[in-house]
């Protein structure tokens, strides 16, 4: 199955030591896309930021690596959303406005629970 990761998500790792490729797996997940904008947005984390959020941004860059990249551009959540619908895809992502953006349009949700583990919400 599909999944986009949002730049939140490719943080995870060094924010929370979570392998998210690990979890996507053992939910199900094989198919990891992450849309150019997500990329322009770990970009700019890795300039503007400081301490951990910068290495974490730095960690995201790489791991996106591992992923299919869309060279769709624009405001990342826009992309997300619109990506998702046309692909079928689920999302990866932390950001509570996203999720409730998706949620609405009944697109599946991949969130971190107590820090731990990832789970599935629809």
């Amino acid at each position: 199955m599909k999944v986009i990761i949002d730049t939140n998500a490719l943080m995870i790792p060094v924010q929370f030591n979570v392998d998210i490729f690990s979890e996507l797996h053992r939910l199900g997940f094989d198919n990891f896309i992450v849309p150019q904008a997500v990329l322009n947005e770990l970009e700019k984390l890795i300039i503007s930021g400081r301490g951990q959020n910068r290495i974490a941004a730095k960690v995201g860059m790489a791991l996106a690596q591992r992923c299919e990249l869309v060279p769709m551009e624009g405001h990342a959540d826009d992309v997300i959303v619109s990506l998702a619908k046309d692909t079928g895809a689920a999302v990866l992502t932390n950001d509570i406005e996203l999720k409730k953006r998706l949620l609405e349009k009944s697109i599946k949700v991949i969130s971190l629970r107590q820090k731990t583990r990832l789970e599935l919400m629809s």
